[in-house]
């Protein structure tokens, strides 16, 4: 079955899932950073079909979150690095942990704990305006058009509405 692709979207929601939007994704890359590097480890770790398992990487190796080194060349054998953009990744599994530990967690409380080396306490992610520090909620913000954004897509009614712009004008009206 051919999947969707949303990887041309002007959205980097759809984007980022397109690429990590499927179960195995992210919990392979939760791995790489419990410092999991070798397929079979992966594999043991996630209990996750070898099959499943060696189309994850592949991906996340040409999305460039992680390079793929040899190890042993007898036979050849490789390890599984987390990149530049694989290690930015770590906010947003800090982010999905607290949202499963404020919304997901039984009695006893989070599974998983996250200690902040630097100060030595335990702590949760949050997302706070990178300009004043406040934290952002929903109704606090309001999502506009970015550089990025295709001009000609800016002309459709519906989109016009999901980013509250004025209607546009009619031509030849004053």
């Amino acid at each position: 079955m051919k999947r969707t692709s949303f990887g041309n979207w002007p959205c980097s929601v759809a984007r980022a899932l397109d690429l990590v939007g499927d179960t195995w994704t992210p919990l392979v890359l939760r791995e790489a950073f419990y410092g999991i590097r070798r397929f079979d480890d992966f594999q043991q770790e996630l209990g996750i079909a070898r099959t499943t398992l060696a189309d994850r990487l592949a991906r996340l190796v040409d999305a460039g979150l992680l390079e793929k080194h040899v190890y042993d060349t007898a036979p050849i054998r490789h390890e599984y690095l987390l990149t530049e953009p694989g290690r930015d990744f770590y906010g947003v599994l800090l982010a999905l942990t607290a949202w499963g530990d404020r919304w997901l967690s039984g009695e006893a409380g989070p599974p998983v704990a996250t200690r902040h080396d630097t100060c030595g306490h335990d702590t949760g992610a949050e997302v706070v305006c990178s300009h004043c520090g406040q934290a952002l909620t929903w109704a606090e913000v309001t999502p506009r058009p970015g550089p990025g954004y295709p001009p000609k897509l800016l002309s459709r009614p519906d989109i016009r509405r999901r980013f509250h712009l004025d209607p546009e004008p009619v031509a030849g009206a004053h």
